[in-house]
């Protein structure tokens, strides 16, 4: 058993618990709900031990490092990061139904792994700027941000919806699962507050890394421009909720356009736009 297997199980499963959490909702059936959560924490653990497995098969192949390093790897991880972030979230709140989308964005982030032409999943040896100690503690906290905002989509998403429902506290449909729209809001505000730190974490580790590869802690690559527009975008919607009292449909959308920053900084700047992060295409 290789660590390709275990991920392409990972894939699969994460289809699996996209739909148990969907139905759920539909039909308003908490066992669905409850299945939904059990085959995403069963999923998780086989994720993670693919994961670690990868990591053994390059020392293997005498590459040696972690599996963080390429287009492949990093949809993988963020897959994890979005699904383990959640699953403590439900924890903590009980609340099953918030599953559905970041179940979902785990799925397309390991499809789009395993079956885009664009995305090599070989383990190759790292380019000369990804060798550092920096490599680890840049990628993962930038995507732990990457993934709560991932999150906070979803329930913005959610939020919305509930909100079209106006003032009515039992929406009917499917809709009648979700919490109360300031119930929402104040997830939305936790998950955008534990993103902002991370994200924040992640610019920092990238700078000090960036001044021992390059020789200078910014230098305006696509990449990083637009990680700083990103930041600024959630700096701005912390900054209206604290300072203007800013709350519902406003922070949800602001937070609907982060999460599409988000999305343009990993994909579009890859994609289009050239720099010193090119690499992250391979």
């Amino acid at each position: 058993m290789d660590s390709s297997f275990l991920l392409s199980i990972t894939t699969f499963a994460y289809l699996l618990c996209t739909l148990l959490y969907l139905s759920g909702v539909v039909f308003l059936y908490q066992p669905l709900l409850i299945s939904g959560s059990v085959v995403g924490a069963l999923t998780l653990v086989v994720q993670t031990a693919g994961l670690l497995l990868r990591w053994r098969e390059s020392y293997q192949l005498g590459y040696g490092h972690a599996p963080l390093s390429n287009l492949y790897e990093s949809l993988v991880f963020a897959a994890w990061a979005i699904i383990l972030i959640y699953l403590i979230l439900e924890l903590r709140t009980r609340q099953r139904v918030l599953g559905v989308f970041p179940a979902l964005f785990a799925f397309l982030a390991m499809a789009y792994a395993s079956f885009s032409t664009q995305v090599d999943s070989k383990i190759q040896p790292l380019v000369p700027a990804l060798k550092s100690n920096w490599l680890i503690a840049h990628v993962v906290t930038c995507f732990l941000g990457y993934a709560a905002f991932a999150i906070s989509c979803g329930i913005s998403i959610l939020y919305l919806l509930r909100k079209a429902q106006g003032g009515n506290p039992h929406p009917r449909g499917i809709l009648g699962l979700l919490p109360e729209a300031r119930q929402l809001d104040q997830f939305n505000y936790q998950m955008i507050v534990f993103g902002f730190l991370w994200l924040s974490l992640g610019i920092i580790t990238g700078s000090i890394w960036a001044n021992s590869a390059w020789g200078t802690y910014w230098s305006w690559d696509p990449k990083e421009t637009w990680s700083l527009i990103t930041w600024l975008v959630y700096a701005a919607l912390l900054h209206s909720r604290t300072m203007q009292g800013w709350r519902g449909s406003r922070v949800a959308w602001l937070s609907v356009i982060g999460f599409s920053c988000v999305l343009f900084t990993y994909f579009g700047v890859n994609f289009l736009l050239s720099g010193l992060h090119s690499y992250a295409t391979k």
